[in-house]
């Protein structure tokens, strides 16, 4: 309270008086203490690539198809990834959570010291968005992280990177597709997607000397013709002097081996998880191999 009323000139009794209807959560500290992230990628995988998500992607697509094109025009990205991190996040919109944004902020920012620090500024940033949108903060629902909206936004980012994309004065995430669209595509955008460029490739290993390079993270940093050297190949035919990061994903029967370049970096921006980027860049495939012909628009 007392750093909202100096840093940002909120009413203290206003303020304490919000903070008094907040309902501490013990469900929301179990459910970050377990999330799907934490699966092996075998179990992880059919959460989200499943036909109905990919049938209801390649629709998304084709209904929204003006926005997306307009959204790729603008930031360089395409539809069919747009739509992915929709399709991951609340299947389209459907599945928006069901926790109040504010309990849950406030109970991870006072009652889960892990990430205490993190969850108090996005709580921060939660009253100035609402204060700055004009929302009842005690009305917004969202995951049991505080994410909000189709896109599911923290706090932090619906600031910095929301876009009113329909022109209509409001930046609106939970109701508003084409603001979603915009959103998600200025956000991949402002975190460095290059465009008409790859995202990930399955990897053939041979030998041993692949595994110097399993511990050294998600950002891409070796020249394609390196890894070659130590017995790392893409499937796909590639520039040589491509960075890329070799990625061991833990497959149902064996490991599976992939290369992730600068735009499956960028896709871990939106969540840090390799296992989340390989999902959304999974379902986009399949989105954009969907036969256009057979599409029914939402």
């Amino acid at each position: 309270i007392d750093r909202m009323v100096m840093d940002h000139a909120f009413d203290r009794d206003g303020l304490a008086g919000l903070l008094n209807q907040v309902t501490p959560r013990e469900d929301i500290i179990a459910a970050i203490s377990r999330p799907a992230e934490s699966k092996p990628w075998y179990k992880y995988r059919p959460i989200f690539l499943t036909p109905e998500r990919i049938r209801q992607g390649a629709a998304f697509v084709a209904a929204n198809a003006e926005t997306l094109a307009r959204a790729e025009a603008d930031y360089g990205i395409p539809p069919e990834v747009v739509a992915a991190i929709i399709g991951v996040e609340t299947f389209y919109g459907r599945q928006a959570g069901g926790y109040r944004v504010i309990d849950a902020l406030a109970t991870l920012a006072f009652d889960y010291p892990p990430r205490s620090a993190y969850f108090l500024g996005e709580l921060e940033q939660y009253l100035l968005l609402t204060r700055e949108e004009d929302i009842d903060p005690l009305t917004i629902k969202g995951s049991y992280a505080g994410a909000m909206g189709k896109p599911q936004f923290m706090p932090s980012s619906y600031r910095n990177y929301a876009v009113d994309f329909d022109g209509d004065r409001k930046r609106d995430l939970w109701n508003n597709t084409d603001d979603a669209i915009g959103s998600v595509a200025r956000y991949l955008s402002e975190h460095g997607w290059e465009p008409h460029q790859p995202v990930a490739d399955p990897a053939r290993v041979a030998g041993d000397g692949y595994r110097a390079y399993l511990d050294q993270g998600l950002l891409p940093k070796t020249p394609l013709t390196e890894l070659h050297k130590s017995g790392v190949d893409p499937t796909e035919p590639l520039a040589e002097d491509l960075p890329a990061a070799l990625i061991q994903l833990e497959g149902e029967r064996a490991p599976e081996y992939w290369l992730g370049f600068k735009n499956f970096y960028v896709i871990t921006r939106y969540n840090r998880s390799p296992l989340y980027a390989m999902a959304v860049y999974q379902l986009s495939e399949e989105i954009r191999n969907q036969p256009r012909d057979n599409v029914t628009p939402n």
